[in-house]
């Protein structure tokens, strides 16, 4: 191509800028906004749908489980098949699933809807940034990625408050619907105004084997801990699915190894720092894919917390990540990687051992006393966290393995929340149903009520009272539902603590310490 064409295409590319940032916005911010306000949505779906606490983990997870597994061959899709193209696809799917979900009555229908929707996603969200880096020539690109960035920010910022107030006016399936008009108005974008765009030089085969052990893995290991405490961890099908899930890892492992084109080029892991730092990332990004469902259900269904006001109350969270990400990110020039990536984990740490330290409160009215101190402290221990480990893992390989890095990292953050909240999940039933035949050992019960109490047990704090028994009795019961809640709560941000706590000693172990 001749200098003059070059600076032809630049010109037209600088003339649809709007509408290229427009077409790669929504989309994302599509994801984010359904993703925050669906967390703050799940008690009244869980209450209009009859679900159990494993049907609402399973909205979740389901989602996050197939995009987790194949994100990174969805980015690898677009460069072969043409970006645009693949983009366009995940929004459509994305779009319709959420469609459908807003019109769903049955749980398993959603859960089946929510899974579809995160192939979907798979096969969008690695779309955005790669369409911006092949529209905007490099002098553009970065203001067009800060762009990007910023709007990323605010709709993770708003998305919880927007589910709060939707789920409080009676409307949680719009959480779904809002995402329609968006992706409609994308695909246009997409459509008539962005050019499409691929890897001319690739011609290697795609990794679907190992994405597919990888899907199985994660599939098999999450069925096994979502399912166990309704069905006993000893049924046939649990030890099916784990055992099942780990062949399937170890299967995953030997391919990549095998493969001249893997789907995660395992020789990455030769560079400690990198080691360290995506560990690092699966201690911490595990606990963010666990606090804010059981914090939810705890605000909302046992603190007696409106939607709106659980929706705001979390929102310190994402306006101290907000700010504090351009200042973190210029800490690893001047102090390097380490400081920064050892003090962040352990102010979330922090954080969680305020949250273990809230009982039974007098609601929102006491919000600034309980609840708040925890989630401020959290907010300021990932704004210290997040870009200083990005930048860390970029500069942790060659330059030609930047995408890959970043990919990998992108699918572990992402792996270690699926696997979290099955395993706490897990972890909250169980200390839950023990706690709750505690709690109402002393009680006037007889054999049939507490059995019926028993099995309303797998609903956690939606659990209702058998309705056979007086008043005094049910108001009893319901005291010891919701102190069987908070006792799980705590030891599962006591884990949470824990978790982030190893984070910290894995930076400080695996990071060089900065030299001027």
């Amino acid at each position: 191509m001749t200098t003059q064409a070059t600076h032809a295409q630049d010109s037209a590319r600088v003339t649809n800028a709007g509408w290229i940032l427009a077409g790669t916005i929504l989309p994302s911010s599509m994801a984010f906004i359904s993703g925050n306000a669906l967390i703050i949505a799940l008690p009244a779906l869980q209450a209009e749908l009859g679900a159990r606490a494993s049907d609402v983990l399973w909205i979740v997870n389901g989602y996050m489980l197939l995009l987790s597994a194949l994100i990174m061959i969805g980015g690898a899709l677009g460069d072969r098949f043409g970006r645009k193209r693949v983009f366009m696809l995940g929004i459509l799917v994305f779009t319709l699933t959420s469609a459908l979900s807003a019109f769903m009555n049955n749980v398993n229908l959603l859960i089946g809807l929510r899974m579809v929707q995160g192939i979907g996603a798979a096969l969008m969200v690695p779309g955005s940034l790669a369409i911006l880096s092949a529209a905007f020539p490099p002098t553009q690109r970065g203001r067009a990625i800060g762009t990007w960035s910023t709007f990323s920010a605010i709709t993770t910022v708003f998305g919880t408050p927007l589910g709060g107030i939707l789920a409080d006016a009676g409307l949680w399936r719009a959480v779904f619907f809002i995402n329609v008009p968006l992706g409609i108005a994308a695909l246009y974008i997409l459509w008539r105004y962005v050019p499409e765009s691929r890897d001319e030089t690739t011609s290697a085969r795609l990794d679907y084997l190992g994405a597919l052990l990888i899907a199985l893995a994660l599939g098999g290991v999450t069925y096994a801990f979502t399912e166990a405490p309704n069905i006993g961890w000893g049924a046939p099908l649990i030890l099916i699915t784990v055992f099942g899930g780990l062949l399937a890892f170890i299967l995953f492992i030997i391919v990549e190894l095998r493969s001249d084109q893997p789907l995660v080029p395992l020789k990455l892991f030769r560079d400690r720092t990198f080691t360290g730092t995506n560990l690092m990332t699966f201690f911490v990004y595990a606990t963010l894919g666990v606090f804010p469902v059981f914090l939810a259900l705890n605000l909302i269904q046992v603190q007696g917390y409106s939607e709106s006001a659980a929706g705001f109350s979390i929102l310190p969270f994402g306006i101290l990540l907000a700010l504090m990400s351009r200042w973190a990110g210029g800490l690893i020039d001047r102090v390097g990687a380490r400081l920064p990536l050892t003090l962040g984990p352990l102010v979330l740490c922090g954080g969680y051992v305020l949250l273990a330290l809230n009982g039974m409160t007098g609601g929102a009215e006491e919000y600034f006393t309980t609840f708040f101190p925890a989630v401020v402290c959290l907010g300021i221990g990932i704004g210290i966290t997040v870009a200083p480990l990005t930048t860390a893992v970029m500069n942790a390989v060659p330059n030609e393995a930047i995408g890959t890095a970043s990919g990998i990292n992108n699918a572990v953050s992402r792996v270690a929340g699926v696997l979290a909240l099955a395993i706490c999940g897990a972890l909250m039933l169980t200390i839950f149903a023990e706690a709750l035949r505690s709690n109402t050992a002393d009680l006037p019960l007889s054999a049939e009520a507490r059995l019926t109490l028993a099995a309303n047990a797998a609903q956690l704090a939606e659990a209702q009272p058998p309705d056979d028994l007086d008043s005094a009795t049910k108001d009893a019961v319901r005291a010891a539902i919701k102190a069987a809640f908070v006792a799980g709560f705590q030891v599962l941000m006591l884990v949470l603590a824990g978790l982030c706590a190893l984070g910290a000693l894995t930076s400080f172990v695996s990071i060089t310490p900065h030299r001027r």
